[in-house]
């Protein structure tokens, strides 16, 4: 069974720029040699399709403490390269982004510990829904009026739904994103699956993998990259991984 990772990340205002030049590698990131795609989508007319120009608006109009983006990180399989990750990466968009506004970037770093790659994508959405009305950028990030839509800003996919809502919306996500990446595994004729369940639902008991990030990686010594790799290996051999 194939690893399945989804992450949902919250951006506050002030932060969408630097991390949309971050998934870009523009700026100073630019030397990082790992980026295999990027675009956009759904951005309003004054944005003129610059998914910059959109950022730095919901960075200086978004209201103080509020969210200027999610971003949705997602492992894609390695054997779907080329036209065939293209594919998923539109379905997976379309499904988690819909008609808002979006930036995403996918990465192809070298794996650090077992070799290889680091297939993901990177998708940040705004969660301002569009309704038909043309705001210009410094009112669109306003909050949204409901007496008088048009007098305000662009309504809140989140707004009004509850913790209990908010989280059934996430393991919704979780179950439709691996549905649509095993959709595309076995239409290219590839047998392994993903399970978005967690250890326990897929009775599986032990403790679920740590992600150690390149940073802790780097730090671990020979031998324990070697041991943390055998018992990796261990698990995908006993179908636990």
């Amino acid at each position: 069974m194939k690893i399945f990772h989804l992450q949902l990340k919250t951006g506050a205002k002030g932060k969408a720029v630097g991390h949309s030049d971050y998934i870009r590698r523009e700026g100073r990131y630019r030397s990082r040699e790992d980026l295999v795609d990027v675009g956009c989508g759904n951005l309003p007319s004054w944005a003129e399709g610059n998914a910059r120009a959109f950022w730095a608006a919901a960075d200086a109009h978004e209201r103080m403490n509020g969210a200027a983006y999610r971003e949705f990180i997602i492992a894609l399989p390695n054997e779907l390269v080329g036209s065939r990750s293209r594919d998923l990466v539109h379905d997976l968009i379309c499904y988690l982004a819909g008609t808002k506004s979006y930036q995403f970037a996918v990465h192809a770093p070298e794996a650090s510990l077992e070799g290889g790659i680091n297939l993901h994508l990177h998708l940040m959405i705004s969660d301002r829904m569009p309704d038909g009305i043309d705001r210009p950028a410094s009112q669109m990030f306003r909050r949204y009026n409901p007496d008088r839509p048009e007098a305000g800003g662009r309504r809140k996919d989140a707004c009004g739904r509850t913790n209990v809502q908010v989280s059934e919306s996430v393991i919704e996500s979780r179950c439709m994103v691996a549905k649509i990446i095993n959709e595309h595994l076995e239409r290219n004729g590839i047998a392994e699956r993903v399970d978005h369940r967690t250890l326990k639902e897929q009775g599986i008991e032990r403790q679920a993998e740590r992600h150690l990030g390149a940073f802790r990686i780097q730090g671990m010594s020979g031998d324990e990259r070697l041991a943390y790799v055998t018992a990796r290996q261990a698990m995908r051999g006993r179908g636990e991984l």
